[in-house]
């Protein structure tokens, strides 16, 4: 007789970037090792086998992996808050803050006009930002009319060269907007990267729901 086809493995959506590097241990501790071309930084495959035969990882940009796990190519992945909060797909739940890639959503502008501006009396702004859903709600709730102009990257550009006067964007230590001539003037929202799961995998995959108690067990003795 012969045997029943094996079960398709999970899949994991990482993040390539900064939070990688501190998500590795997470993964180790949740009892997923990568195959070592997985930190292999020159190689250009995004698919990984790891130590189990039923779990693989993918490795796509940050923005990206919401949208691969809402739409069921990846049953779970690993992604910030900002992301979720932009893109707010009904198809993920988020069960575990893993506490890491701590940084926050904040409101920039030149530093020479932060010396003449007040943020309580604006009434209009034009912002550049790859947020624009938060941006635009996080202004609405002040009253506040929002231009948003999306941008992918080099966000710090856009004073200089009269694209918009403030950015909305990340800032962990603040160098970047330093070295760019911007101050940080208004938080949004505090970041950190959270555990997605596609809700439907959740239910019909057997394996999916382990992986987030591993994941959530790793979290709590890290902290500990």
């Amino acid at each position: 007789m012969s045997q029943p086809p094996a079960p398709e493995p999970i899949v994991i959506a990482v993040p390539k970037g900064r939070i990688l590097s501190e998500a590795l241990p997470l993964l180790a501790a949740a009892g997923i090792v990568p195959e070592p071309a997985f930190g292999d930084e020159n190689s250009r495959a995004l698919r990984f086998r790891t130590g189990d035969p039923g779990i693989e990882l993918i490795r796509v940009r940050a923005f990206d992996v919401a949208t691969f796990v809402a739409h069921g190519a990846a049953q779970l992945g690993i992604v910030g808050s900002d992301v979720l909060a932009e893109f707010d797909y009904p198809e993920l739940y988020a069960p575990v803050d893993l506490d890491i890639g701590h940084c926050r959503l904040s409101v920039a502008e030149p530093a020479e006009l932060a010396a003449r501006d007040d943020p309580r009396g604006w009434s209009h702004v034009r912002v550049a930002t790859k947020y624009p859903h938060v941006t635009a709600q996080h202004f609405a709730r002040r009253g506040v009319q929002a231009e948003c102009i999306k941008l992918n990257g080099a966000m710090e550009l856009a004073p200089t060269l009269g694209l918009a006067a403030r950015i909305v964007d990340l800032v962990s230590s603040g160098r970047t907007l330093k070295e760019n001539g911007l101050v940080e003037v208004e938080p949004i929202m505090a970041v950190s990267a959270r555990l997605v799961v596609n809700r439907a995998a959740m239910k019909t995959r057997a394996h999916v729901f382990p992986l987030v108690e591993a994941f959530r067990t790793a979290v709590g003795k890290k902290a500990a």
